[in-house]
């Protein structure tokens, strides 16, 4: 005969609202639905669950919880309870390659020469999904500059256009992470830290890190970028580059050195989630997503113990997973 379990009490395995149960880690572990491209939402974030991930970092796309579907609304609020059901934390991306033009990638972007306000709604609209998601932020980047532009006329357009969508995450409360992108006008930490500047330091316009991109363009250690981001720093991209070479390798395959981002994150006393981000492995996706917990869950144990010389206790922060209060935004 199964034993029945006691009221409130979940299956095994399982936590007392039935949401797979996860090990206390120092660090938030995520997964980029950007990689996971061929799945459904509902069976991506399951397979993320039962892999023991913490979290999704959810790219809003055509086949990814639409924002200019009809039926948006609906979407998101089935998103959210299976979000709920699951235990995920998530934070919300924008990087769709043709979610907004489908016959050029990524446009148009904030510093295209026309078309930024159409990215402008869509910036103000993922701002919604994540206040009804609960999402510890919205992420975005600023663009390639075309040839000819004046770089100077396109910071002040990427300043203006963020200055509208911060109107937004204001009075919803949801944090705005402009991520610096290689190649792009905003490309380094730097960039971001001067956009800030310009803007008079708006609380919610935070930063973005991805791990590989400062490996690829940043001149100094990875671990250093990120303690210079500090606290400004809420959500951050996992994955392995080389110098000079954007492109998103599987952890191990490249020069990031994970052991000392991560303790660098555990340091700074980040919080939010670190998801690895593979956008073009989606035809492995369910075994690029295995074989990164296993990295980050290695590099995790490698860390300093709890309470030893050095640490100020840092590792012994268990992670609260209850995430942002979800809300009732319209889309």
């Amino acid at each position: 005969m199964t034993a029945t379990p006691a009221p409130g009490a979940g299956a095994p395995g399982t936590d007392s609202q039935g949401a797979p149960a996860r090990p206390a880690r120092p660090v938030r572990l995520g997964y980029g639905t950007n990689g996971l491209a061929d799945h459904r939402v509902d069976d991506a974030l399951a397979m993320l669950a039962d892999l023991g991930y913490d979290g999704v970092a959810l790219t809003l796309d055509v086949r990814h919880l639409d924002p200019f579907a009809d039926d948006v609304h609906a979407a998101t609020q089935a998103v959210a309870r299976r979000l709920d059901r699951l235990g995920l934390g998530v934070v919300v991306e924008t990087g769709a390659r043709y979610l907004l033009d489908p016959r050029l990638k990524h446009e148009p972007t904030l510093v295209s020469a026309q078309g930024v306000e159409r990215r402008v709604d869509l910036l103000q609209r993922a701002v919604r999904i994540a206040a009804d998601l609960g999402a510890d932020a919205v992420s975005c980047w600023s663009g390639v500059l075309a040839p000819g532009l004046d770089p100077d006329a396109a910071r002040r357009q990427v300043a203006d256009a963020l200055a509208q969508v911060l109107e937004e995450a204001d009075r919803l409360d949801v944090p705005l992470a402009v991520e610096p992108e290689p190649g792009h006008l905003v490309e380094r930490l730097d960039d971001v830290l001067d956009l800030r500047r310009v803007l008079g330091q708006p609380e919610r316009l935070r930063v973005t890190l991805d791990l590989g991109h400062c490996v690829c363009v940043e001149d100094e250690p990875v671990a250093d970028v990120v303690r210079r981001a500090g606290d400004l720093l809420v959500d951050v991209q996992v994955d392995d580059m080389v110098r000079g070479v954007h492109e998103h390798l599987p952890l191990g395959e490249g020069a990031l050195d994970l052991r000392s981002a991560l303790a660098a994150l555990v340091e700074t006393g980040f919080t939010g989630l670190a998801a690895v981000e593979l956008p073009r492995h989606s035809h492995a996706g369910p075994d690029m997503a295995a074989r990164s917990i296993a990295s980050l869950e290695e590099a995790l144990a490698a860390l300093p113990a709890a309470g030893a010389p050095g640490t100020d206790g840092a590792a012994d922060r268990a992670v609260d997973l209850s995430g942002r209060e979800r809300t009732g935004a319209v889309v």
